[in-house]
């Protein structure tokens, strides 16, 4: 098969496109022909300094494909099923190994790209709001990096749950293009100081959570931003820089900080059956996926470039 991989980590020049060999299908798991990859930015996070579990590496979270293989000890998915799928690695591929604990049935008609998107972004949004934060009606979200991936699956949740929905991006371009999907209002980080934007939008109470999947210096900021009593869910690190703040500014406020990992929680009961249902939400038309750009596998190097080069409004997809 064809696959996207890199035999050091990089800038995106480390990837090339070549023949390696075909999966094996394990007992418990598939194999599925992929038909879209959704990359995530943990997907370049691993590429830049991550552990070459392989190599050569195949990178990537995401993919969504049709089942070719399935394992001996499998009984619920079969040959021919569409599914969306979630592992360690090996989304930049052709075909894809996965447990299939993993996989996601896509409603027919929907997208296999859009169902691609949905497990990471839309789930790591729904836990950061209400599995971590207990967003309720009536109060304030703040989603750090409203357009990314990840962000715009938050200002969508946050605005159905009914909560009043303030989104940062790096121009007001980008935040206009945000209004669509449920923002109410936007904050330009290029041009303003977000924690005393907030408190001004806010009349001076803050937000009552906060969504911060970029960490770095932006984490101080999100802290400073909630209210009294406001819950912070830190996912990520997509400012590629070290996380130092100050822990004293939770005390006054009583405010918390919960860090957020999906994947030490996806094969549950509870989160796997709320990544199907934000799955049935999208297909009935009540979430919007949001693709920015399509590549195909062999231009996987472009792709990650275009990414970090925070351009993009939603997910960037390759197609094999």
């Amino acid at each position: 098969m064809k696959a996207a991989v890199y035999y050091s980590n990089g800038d995106p020049s480390v990837l090339v496109y070549e023949d390696v060999a075909d999966p094996v299908c394990h007992p418990k798991g598939v194999v599925i022909r992929v038909e879209a990859v959704s990359i995530e930015g943990g997907d370049t996070l691993n590429r830049w300094r991550g552990p070459l579990v392989t190599t050569p590496h195949i990178v990537g979270y995401q993919a969504a494909g049709e089942i070719v293989e399935v394992g001996a000890e499998v009984t619920h998915l079969k040959v021919g099923m569409r599914v969306a799928t979630v592992d360690a690695f090996g989304s930049h591929a052709e075909l894809r190994p996965v447990p299939a604990r993993n996989c996601w049935p896509i409603p027919a008609g929907l997208d296999p790209a859009k169902a691609a998107v949905v497990p990471v972004a839309f789930g790591t949004a729904h836990e950061c709001l209400f599995g971590r934060g207990g967003l309720k009606a009536g109060e304030v979200a703040l989603i750090q990096a409203g357009a990314s991936g990840v962000g715009i699956a938050a200002i969508q949740l946050a605005k159905q749950a009914g909560a009043t929905v303030l989104a940062t991006a790096s121009s007001d371009e980008r935040l206009d293009r945000l209004k669509a999907y449920g923002l109410d209002h936007g904050i330009n980080y290029t041009r303003d100081e977000v924690a005393a934007e907030v408190k001004r939008l806010t009349g001076g109470k803050g937000a009552d959570v906060v969504v911060d999947s970029v960490g770095g210096t932006t984490l101080q900021g999100s802290i400073d931003s909630l209210a009294y009593r406001g819950r912070l869910s830190m996912v990520g690190a997509a400012g590629r820089e070290a996380m130092k703040v100050d822990v004293g500014s939770l005390m006054g406020g009583n405010r918390s900080l919960s860090g957020v990992f999906l994947g030490a929680e996806i094969i549950t009961d509870r989160v796997h059956d709320m990544i199907q249902g934000l799955i049935e939400d999208v297909a009935a038309g009540k979430l919007d996926v949001v693709i920015d750009r399509r590549f195909a596998l062999s231009e996987a190097a472009e792709a990650h470039a275009y990414i970090e080069s925070r351009q993009a409004v939603g997910r960037v997809v390759l197609v094999p």
